[in-house]
């Protein structure tokens, strides 16, 4: 059996990088980093806290726990 291995054609390759922040302490970091308008890096933030969760600046955004908290922080 003959094990057949190509290279991309891609001449590019680069990681794909994605920052997940939790919590205040991980939104605010995600907040710093998109702020420093990083190159080549996605963000996504988790959050229980829904106030938090709508001042983040991260596309994609996951709301922790809604029924139990009810949008409330955790801690």
């Amino acid at each position: 059996m003959a094990l057949n291995l190509s290279v991309p054609e891609s001449t590019e390759l680069r990681p794909r990088i994605l920052v997940f922040g939790v919590g205040g302490a991980g939104g605010n970091a995600v907040n710093n980093m998109i702020d420093a308008e990083l190159e080549g890096v996605d963000f996504a933030v988790a959050n229980t806290d829904a106030q938090a969760i709508s001042r983040s600046k991260a596309q994609r955004r996951i709301q922790l726990g809604a029924s139990i908290t009810e949008g409330l922080g955790a801690g």
